[in-house]
């Protein structure tokens, strides 16, 4: 390990105490952004300001009836044309966009835990289901997804004939 490497870590831990009125300052205050030209672009911003463009992971709940698997998935202040589900017998794909109306600057904040912007989340299920089936609704800010299990495992009988 190099010697601007081995300072940077002693700051960071706080175990260099020859600089102990030395305040750790990032120097990180640039980021690429590329357009749709494919040409880099300097911008001032951010660390955060990078993960403003980045897709949250949708939270859900998942359980199963002896018919159907449920995912619930609480989605406050989403219009339901800006949620897309797409299934197959195997998984489904629940995709959205929280728009926050007001904007209010990073710095503002003295506590920020929701989630605005661009949200995704695919799950595999454990029993194929009938993707022609799939209902969803929304009531009070939650997202109910009912995926009817397909009975392909479902025992059947035979009956035996005397010839």
């Amino acid at each position: 390990m190099d010697k601007d490497t081995k300072n940077f870590f002693e700051k960071l831990s706080g175990l260099n105490v020859e600089d102990e009125g030395e305040e750790f300052k990032p120097e990180i205050t640039k980021f690429s952004k590329k357009n749709s030209g494919e040409e880099s672009i300097e911008e001032e911003g951010t660390l955060g300001d990078m993960f403003e463009e980045a897709e949250g992971e949708l939270a859900v709940d998942v359980y199963q009836t002896p018919i159907a698997f449920i995912i619930e998935s609480t989605i406050a202040g989403v219009n339901p044309e800006d949620i897309d589900i797409s299934t197959t017998p195997e998984s489904i794909t629940i995709k959205g966009k929280r728009e926050k109306v007001e904007r209010v600057k990073t710095e503002s904040y003295i506590h920020q835990e929701c989630y605005w912007g661009k949200f995704s989340r695919t799950i595999i299920l454990p029993q194929e289901i009938d993707p022609d089936k799939v209902q969803a609704n929304i009531k009070n800010g939650v997202l109910k997804v009912s995926l009817p299990k397909l009975n392909k495992g479902k025992p059947k009988k035979v009956k035996v004939k005397f010839e």
